[in-house]
């Protein structure tokens, strides 16, 4: 699928991200792929994967573009989201339409830079966009520089600069939208459709909602806190 077919596909839609690390009840690529095949039933426009096994399971059962990605498990290494040149082939191979990368100023292993590995996929894949996530509205201007096709929120809360971030930034996203003239996508902790709506509305370019559609454990969690401050009130 070409670039602009892509873009043209996602645009003011929903996408799920369908991700289950080591240890956590839904891991599995089968079931990485059933709730890809749910998503799609229920409208999502994409969906985003971590690592070759997920998005090669999930691209074989439906048609919707898909964002990769690579995530490493080190605690020692501060970029963990496809943070190589390799890593980011891996998934690309594997089927992804779009690949994810950290696009945070942090040290990246082999002395690789975002410049570097944006540069490099887009001569080895001319159809494949590049998105980075960032948490700042900093690490976005150093993003666009580098040549990012798409940027994201992804970390906004999940740095160390932004560990404050408890919900969604909506600062962060009006800021970008305002200022930055390539596709912002809204990611993390989108919990409700009520701020998705609002979201949309603020000029993202489309949506991705991984833990509060693809996370039944951490779901129950939120229903089962409710009911305790309930009691508490009796």
């Amino acid at each position: 699928m070409k670039k602009d077919k892509i873009l043209e596909s996602i645009k003011d839609g929903l996408i799920v991200s369908c991700q289950a690390r080591k240890g956590w009840p839904m891991r599995g690529s089968n079931i990485m792929a059933a709730f890809a095949k749910a998503a799609k039933q229920g409208g999502a426009v994409g969906i985003r994967a971590n690592g070759k096994e997920d998005v090669s399971a999930i691209s074989q059962v439906v048609d919707l573009p898909i964002i990769g990605i690579n995530k490493v498990w080190d605690e020692n290494m501060r970029v963990f989201i496809t943070p190589t040149l390799s890593m980011a082939v891996e998934v690309i191979e594997a089927g992804a339409n779009i690949v994810a990368l950290d696009g945070t100023m942090r040290e990246r292993p082999n002395g690789e830079t975002l410049e570097f590995i944006i540069k490099e996929i887009h001569e080895r894949y001319p159809d494949i966009l590049v998105m980075t996530d960032i948490s700042t509205f900093e690490e976005a201007l150093y993003s666009n520089q580098c040549g990012a096709d798409m940027i994201s929120t992804t970390l906004a809360g999940y740095t160390p600069q932004t560990s404050n971030i408890k919900s969604f930034d909506y600062d962060l996203l009006k800021k970008l939208v305002e200022n930055i003239d390539k596709p912002i996508i809204a990611e993390g902790k989108i919990h409700t459709k009520e701020e998705a709506l609002k979201i949309l509305e603020m000029g993202s370019y489309c949506i991705v909602v991984g833990t509060a559609i693809t996370r039944p454990e951490v779901i129950t969690s939120w229903y089962v806190e409710e009911l305790k401050k309930g009691k508490k009130y009796d």
